[in-house]
């Protein structure tokens, strides 16, 4: 499979997210899930602390066991495990990195990224404790998560004075949230950051599985509740039976074409999306195969609703 950077690591253009592991999957299910990553050539795994309840990294650490050298192992910090471990203070930092370490049964995380911007600490603080750490071999890159434009640009500017430096960033962006494009993509552009997007197949919307008209399948992740009510309005139904007919009219499936634009953005490092099935990880696998030409970027362009901005240069 096709790698590309983050920073000094070469991750595969098709990652694994982890959000699964312990909330709706146990031990036993995470291993086969994992191992079938592995065996479609999948390197990037990314996860958080508070996945499952600490338990993804737990239950992550345990499956990859010898075959954790094989791997670009990505974890995040920042969001609250419980009141007391919470936030980007230096001392935290450090904190939370053992306990990862502990959980991921490692001695190092490739990627470790602050998982949401902390108010109440200056970033210049948080960069200083991640460059010790990064000093000490404890981590090899940093990266953010749910960072604006603004904030991207602070951190580098922090950074310049000597601390260490995100090498991505790691926010949502798919066929139906193309918000990115507006301030955050040009930013990495011009940055030379990597872009990792979370929620690629907008909750599962685009999938495949969800059509105008249709109940979504009991027990889906769109079944009920705010996500329903975002991702499967009539507009964006409407957008996925265009997009659905498009993929098939070239040989291809939503999904796929759903990896495939994302992978067509420069930035975009790897795409990660999460998986209950090793059948599902399968398919992940192979939806990176496809190369969009420009013209069918263009039609992409014109099926999809886009941000009020100029997109980013794909070239």
């Amino acid at each position: 499979m096709e790698t590309r950077p983050i920073g000094s690591l070469e991750v595969t253009v098709v990652g694994l997210g982890c959000n699964n592991f312990g909330r709706r999957l146990d031990a036993d299910a995470t291993a086969r899930v994992v191992n079938a990553a592995l065996d479609e050539g999948i390197n990037f795994f990314d996860t958080a602390d508070i996945y499952g309840d600490t338990r993804s990294e737990e239950f992550l650490g345990r499956a990859l066991g010898s075959r954790r050298g094989e791997v670009v192992l990505a974890t995040k910090f920042g969001m609250a495990v419980d009141e007391p471990r919470k936030g980007a203070r230096p001392d935290y930092v450090r904190r939370a990195l053992e306990d990862s370490l502990r959980r991921l049964r490692t001695d190092r995380i490739d990627l470790y990224q602050l998982h949401q911007p902390d108010p109440e600490t200056p970033i210049s603080d948080t960069l200083e404790a991640l460059d010790g750490l990064v000093r000490q071999g404890k981590i090899r890159e940093v990266g953010c998560s749910n960072f604006g434009a603004e904030q991207v640009v602070e951190a580098h500017e922090a950074a310049r004075y000597g601390a260490a430096q995100f090498a991505s960033v790691q926010n949502e962006y798919s066929l139906l949230h193309r918000e990115p494009e507006i301030d955050v993509l040009p930013e990495c552009a011009r940055l030379g950051l990597a872009f990792i997007p979370y929620f690629p197949l907008a909750s599962g919307a685009l999938t495949g599985k969800y059509r105008p008209g249709d109940e979504p399948p009991e027990g889906s992740r769109l079944s009920s509740g705010g996500l329903r009510d975002r991702f499967l309005g009539d507009e964006n139904l409407a957008t996925i039976e265009r997009l659905r007919d498009f993929a098939r009219s070239r040989g291809h499936s939503l999904v796929e074409l759903a990896f495939a634009w994302l992978l067509a953005h420069p930035p975009v490092a790897s795409v990660i999306a999460g998986a209950t099935r090793p059948e599902q990880v399968a398919d992940n696998a192979r939806a990176a195969g496809w190369r969009l030409t420009e013209e069918e970027l263009d039609e992409v362009d014109r099926l999809a609703p886009q941000p009020r901005a100029e997109s980013i240069s794909r070239s």
